[in-house]
């Protein structure tokens, strides 16, 4: 479903603050796939992440979903088959729309006619949200008309996922979607991507923080350090690994210990 073969990129090339932030970065997702990454930050997590969604063309390499070549394709049309949530809540919504307003945005997004945004949701359509929202059991099927700027981080964050997957894509991009979330509403968030990306078999990758979440989510755990991929574990090979064990790992391929706090203090 997705084919990463060597993308590079480099920032401020041929200056004092050149930046190398992804190093011929090669992955191969198969459909289904669900891949949790970890690395410190500076690794190019998010880097990878905006040259798949095509926030700015590779310097080098070539992407490929489902069969079709990304590589130089801009990011809206991309946006039509990749869903992507990122770390602050706020973004993904449009706060002075209402739930409806935004959903019907998100489902339009996706239509392939060119005269999408001037169509116009049918009831049908309507009676579609309002079913889709009562799955997130947090009760903002009977608040359709409200404006989303009214909803707490956590509900903004749940109806960004539902708008992500209304139109199910064939890539799914989590940048640290429950980081900015208290404990309890993360947990509920992240078993709602759970529960919506095995029921639309969605292939996605998720940026985490967390060791356990990357080693008990999905069928896939990869370690980035210095803009390459220095781990990917499946299979056997990840079944019942452990975190002190992942750390030795990944301290086997890069050459060093990994040094984020944040990641290592994580529950």
């Amino acid at each position: 479903m997705l084919k990463l073969d060597g993308i590079s990129k480099t920032f401020y090339p041929g200056t004092v603050n050149e930046k190398r932030a992804l190093n011929r970065v090669t992955l191969h997702l198969e459909r289904g796939d669900f891949a949790a990454i970890v690395g410190s930050n500076g690794a190019g997590k998010s880097t990878l992440f905006n040259a798949i969604a095509g926030v700015f063309f590779a310097d080098a390499g070539a992407i490929t979903v489902d069969g079709t070549d990304f590589t130089f394709l801009p990011e809206y049309r991309r946006s039509r088959q990749i869903g992507r949530l990122f770390q602050d809540p706020m973004r993904g919504t449009a706060p002075n729309m209402t739930i409806e307003e935004n959903l019907a945005l998100a489902y339009l997004r996706t239509a392939k006619h060119q005269t999408a945004f001037f169509s116009r949701v049918s009831r049908e359509e309507k009676n579609f949200f309002r079913d889709q929202l009562a799955l997130l059991d947090m009760g903002l099927e009977d608040r359709m008309r409200q404006p989303v700027g009214l909803l707490s981080g956590g509900q903004r964050q749940a109806l960004t996922l539902l708008m992500a997957t209304l139109v199910p894509p064939k890539l799914l991009l989590l940048d640290e979607h429950t980081a900015a979330l208290d404990p309890a509403t993360a947990e509920k968030v992240l078993s709602l991507t759970k529960d919506i990306v095995a029921r639309h078999k969605l292939t996605c990758l998720m940026i985490t923080h967390n060791m356990h979440s990357a080693l008990a989510l999905g069928n896939r755990t990869l370690m980035m350090d210095a803009g390459q991929i220095v781990l990917d574990l499946k299979g056997e090979e990840r079944r019942g690994l452990t975190v002190e064990e992942l750390l030795r790992r990944f301290r086997a391929g890069a050459g060093k210990d990994l040094d984020n706090d944040r990641i290592l203090l994580s529950e």
